[in-house]
């Protein structure tokens, strides 16, 4: 609990008013990350490789930037500061503990950028959601990666309209922000690599499946080389009894 209450009181005045609520959320996973490292690992391992194989495809190596960039242990990060001119890393949140290991590791053509990349506020605003137009701006484009993001914003937007009431916001809220995102990554004129949750499965300790949740809320996801899964809560973490395991494609 020490190094929680550390990693939050230094990321708090690191981060803009408006997304200081995201931090406990950041540091939870950071902590969630630490404990569950073994079983985390070949998740992370298969991450790193897809965007390497996507990276090895890119006809130039100016800039890349990586959406979702969160904890950078799904994101070879080094490998990228290495290939590339710069790297920019997007993320509502950018922990102090992630912004001390850049540091440590000197990896000196690394930007951050705090934003929100759900969309949200253009569709409450009555307009289309357009989450990654901003990439446009970004000089010199050569490569894209969304990060084991896509699902997050479904699920934040969900919990968003939960607490708003949801009542300015269109039925279809959900899918709308997930579509829009693919719509934005499959807009790019560079190489673009998705990794993604797609659903979530609750089994107990026999293998007996008692729950299957769609992350994606319907939306169809593109053709994925690969897929594996990834137990984001393995028994004991959240129960004794029941362990929760994550579908997860790269694209």
């Amino acid at each position: 609990m020490i190094l929680e209450a550390l990693n939050y009181a230094a990321t708090w005045p690191l981060t803009s008013a408006g997304h200081r609520p995201f931090i406990r959320s950041s540091v939870n996973l950071w902590s969630r990350a630490s404990r569950c490292a073994a079983d985390w690992r070949e998740h992370e391992e298969n991450s790193k490789a897809a965007v390497l194989a996507a990276m090895a495809k890119a006809r130039q190596r100016r800039t890349a930037v990586v959406l979702g960039s969160g904890l950078l242990r799904d994101v070879p990060i080094i490998e990228l500061s290495r290939a590339f001119d710069t790297v920019v890393l997007v993320d509502l949140v950018h922990l102090a503990s992630v912004r001390a290991w850049l540091g440590l590791k000197r990896l000196k053509n690394v930007r951050l950028i705090e934003r929100d990349l759900s969309g949200y506020e253009d569709l409450k605003a009555g307009g289309e959601p357009e989450p990654l137009g901003f990439l446009r701006q970004v000089p010199y484009l050569d490569f894209a990666v969304s990060a084991n993001l896509l699902s997050q914003i479904g699920q934040g937007a969900k919990r968003r309209l939960e607490k708003e009431g949801g009542q300015d916001m269109p039925a279809d809220t959900l899918p709308r922000l997930i579509r829009a995102h693919l719509d934005g990554l499959a807009a790019l004129p560079v190489r673009a690599c998705l990794l993604t949750d797609v659903a979530y499965e609750v089994i107990d300790r026999t293998g007996r499946l008692h729950e299957h949740v769609d992350l994606l809320r319907g939306v169809t996801v593109p053709p994925h080389q690969a897929e594996w899964d990834w137990p984001v809560a393995p028994l004991g973490e959240e129960s004794r009894d029941y362990r929760i395991v994550h579908k997860v494609i790269a694209a």
